[in-house]
């Protein structure tokens, strides 16, 4: 997903994906530490993916104010 994308969706629909993803990244830990992790690629996928639902947040936030 990229950030070009995440500017079309709506501030609720990102806070939405935002938790989805970070429950994801929860389980992600879970299963690495239990050794059940199979593709470890994921957990940077998902890493990045939230910080760039967090960065077009944050920049919707600063042109608001």
């Amino acid at each position: 997903m990229s950030a070009a994308d995440l500017r079309t969706k709506t501030p609720d629909e990102l806070k939405e994906e935002l938790l989805k993803l970070r429950k994801e990244a929860f389980n992600l830990r879970f299963q690495k530490a239990s050794g059940q992790l199979e593709n470890t690629a994921r957990v940077r996928d998902v890493r990045r993916a939230i910080a760039r639902i967090k960065t077009v947040l944050g920049q919707r936030a600063r042109a608001a104010s």
